[in-house]
Parts: C-alpha cells; sequence; structure tokens
C-alpha cells in the first residue's frame, strides 16, 4: 500500500479522516507509525498529499490531511480485453489499474469459456477492490471505467467504431501483422485477444473496424504477461 486511498465517507470534518480495518490494519503492521509522523494519501479520484497521524488506538485511526498535488496522468489508452480465466482476472485488473489504463473494455470471445461470465469475481464490488489496490500500488488516485460485453458482433460493429474515432487501433495478435510500435505518443485503442488468441472471423470483424495487427515476435506470452510488455512498450516510462 504505497498510498492510503481514502473515500469521502472518511472524513469527519474538514481535513480530518478515521481510518479502520483493512486500511488500519496495515497502517499498524506493516509502516508502524506513531502519532506525529506522515503518510502519504489520496482522495478517491482526486489529489494526493499527505496525512499526518493525530490519534492511533487498536479501533482507528486519525490523520489531518493535506491534499496538495494531482494524480498522475493517465494513459491516452483505451484497452479492449478478452475477458481472462477468474483465476486471472484479478491479477490483470490490478495491473490495468497500476499502470494507468482508464477505460477496460472485457469482452467476450470465441475462446473465452461461457462459466468465466458467471464468476463472482465480475462483480462491481469485487471489481473496485481490485481496482482500489492497483490504485494503491501505483499512487493513483482515478478509478477507472470498467465495462462488461457479452457480445463479440454488435459491441465491434455496433460500439466499438465511436468509442476508438480519433485514436490509433491496434490489435495484438501473435506472429501478424508488424512489429508493435515503440513510444507511440498518441492516443491508442488496443485490442488483445485470449490465450491462443481472436479465431479468425474476430480478427477479420476487428480489422474491418480499423484495427491493425501487431506481434510482439515468435514468444506466444500470456495475459497477464502481454499487457505490461506492451503497455510499455506502447507508452515508456518518462
Amino acid at each position: 500500500m504505497n498510498l492510503i486511498v481514502l473515500q469521502e465517507t472518511d472524513f469527519i470534518s474538514a481535513g480530518l479522516v478515521r481510518l479502520s480495518g483493512r486500511r488500519l490494519e496495515y497502517i499498524i503492521q506493516v509502516h508502524r507509525v506513531e502519532p506525529g509522523q506522515r503518510l502519504r494519501v489520496g482522495l478517491l479520484n482526486g489529489d494526493i498529499g499527505f496525512g499526518t497521524i493525530t490519534t492511533l488506538t487498536d479501533q482507528c485511526v486519525e490523520l489531518k490531511v493535506e491534499l496538495q498535488y494531482p494524480p498522475p496522468p493517465a494513459l491516452p489508452l483505451t484497452l479492449v480485453l478478452a475477458l481472462p480465466r477468474p483465476k486471472m482476472l484479478k491479477r490483470v485488473i490490478q495491473h490495468v489499474t497500476a499502470l494507468g489504463v482508464k477505460k477496460l473494455i472485457l469482452l467476450n470471445s470465441y475462446r473465452v469459456e461461457k462459466s468465466y461470465w458467471q464468476t463472482p469475481w465480475l462483480g462491481r464490488d469485487k471489481i473496485h477492490r481490485q481496482c482500489l489496490l492497483g490504485l494503491e500500488q501505483a499512487m493513483d488516485t482515478r478509478m477507472p471505467d470498467i465495462i462488461l460485453r457479452k457480445r463479440f458482433k454488435p459491441f465491434v460493429e455496433d460500439e466499438l467504431p465511436e468509442l476508438a474515432a480519433g485514436s490509433r487501433k491496434l490489435l495484438a495478435h501473435p506472429v501478424a501483422g508488424e512489429y508493435c510500435p515503440i513510444d507511440i505518443g498518441e492516443t491508442t485503442t488496443l485490442a488483445i485477444g485470449p490465450e491462443g488468441g481472436f479465431i479468425p472471423y474476430e480478427v477479420e470483424k476487428l480489422q474491418e473496424a480499423g484495427f491493425h495487427p501487431v506481434h510482439l515476435g515468435p514468444r506466444i506470452l500470456k495475459v497477464e504477461t502481454v499487457l505490461p510488455v506492451l503497455v510499455s512498450r506502447l507508452f515508456p516510462a518518462r
């Protein structure tokens, strides 16, 4: 927890918050702080700053908060991702959030098993929790927008053209197209298929929507691996 993410309901008065539960346990067990020490805090979807501990007990911690600067800039990237396996989904949402992606569409695909859509990890509260973990890791406060789309063809034909309008459209597809470009510096929509990739029909539909296939070479990587590789290649840290 590199950043303690605050919510409006944590404030008990102007500039003073009271925390308990998971955040209190982390502050006590990991930070091992005492009254008077400062911790880095940020308001959900707001600014970042510091909180000075005024009260610390086994039941709660109170911090005097000063929010001083904005969170890191979002990536100019919309990610269209075939729904991963439930076991991988939690990590993927955390990774996407930590990387600074602010719009993620989880999409059905031929190789996505129907049972994946039944996982409780797609519940709003559980997605929210994984996003919070990603924000805490990356010292960010802006919650991403995550959209679920269970029908491939209607989404690609009816929604995707408008969603991707004005952006560079890339389709990550193993050993097809050209090598993925580096440091493109422009608004991008990136589509990534399931493990095994999109089937030919799906690739064709995405190409009809203006997506250009790119790859990372002959190695086939898992989704949780290819995500940070692609993002760091397209938008390297500065």
